[in-house]
């Protein structure tokens, strides 16, 4: 029987990004199911009754959720191709925290960039600049974070990326110009297909970011 991988998520988030990555990067076929999330369908509120919340992977009928995990459990579950975590018990564990920086130490500082303003919009950009310099830090000279190839913590930050250019506009600050090897890192990622052709334009994400901001009243 074949099997059956979808995937519910929302083109912007750049959580369901790296769920779509990791898919590509082990080829395995899916099908995509967009969700509206000011209206769940009654497939996400089964499928993730406890958070609602995307993006969900359903692997022959059962639901996977957090897109971490998704990661992980997509890493040990086809393992015919392409580790995304590394198979020593520590540096798993070192990629798994540098993750968690990431989901709360990024997320939250571009967040306070893009959803605010005044004071709190600049504490925003010191946090997310500061959090950039120091994973400038870990990836010190190596070509990615995961060593000589695209690994988990690649993976998870590269969907932030296409969130760059929105944080940039909004905040007015130039991230080339402080992190100019992160910028160098995400390039030599562009250049993964897998990872390119998994990711949505800057320009679409930063439109999106704006309409977000007249919505919520947020200009």
């Amino acid at each position: 029987m074949a099997e059956e991988v979808k995937l519910l998520d929302f083109w912007p988030s750049m959580f369901g990004m790296r769920v779509k990555v990791a898919l590509a990067m082990k080829g395995v076929a899916y099908e995509y199911v967009e969700q509206d999330l000011r209206n769940k369908s009654p497939l996400l509120l089964e499928m993730n009754p406890i958070h609602k919340k995307i993006p969900v992977l359903v692997h022959n009928g059962k639901p996977i959720c957090e897109s971490s995990i998704i990661v992980q459990y997509i890493d040990e579950t086809w393992k015919n191709r392409a580790p995304l975590l590394p198979s020593d018990p520590y540096e798993r564990a070192q990629a798994r925290f540098w993750v968690d920086f990431i989901d709360k130490k990024v997320f939250e500082s571009g967040r306070k960039i893009w959803a605010s303003k005044g004071e709190e919009r600049e504490e925003g950009k010191k946090e997310f600049m500061g959090s950039l310099k120091k994973l400038e830090e870990v990836l010190g000279e190596k070509a990615y974070f995961g060593g000589e190839s695209v690994g988990f913590v690649d993976i998870v930050l590269i969907g932030y990326y296409t969130w760059f250019y929105s944080y940039e506009s909004i905040g007015n600050f130039s991230v080339e110009a402080e992190c100019s090897k992160i910028m160098g890192w995400a390039k030599r990622c562009l250049q993964n297909e897998s990872l390119s052709n998994s990711l949505p334009d800057p320009f679409n994400i930063c439109d999106f970011v704006l309409l977000m901001k007249k919505k919520y009243g947020l200009e």
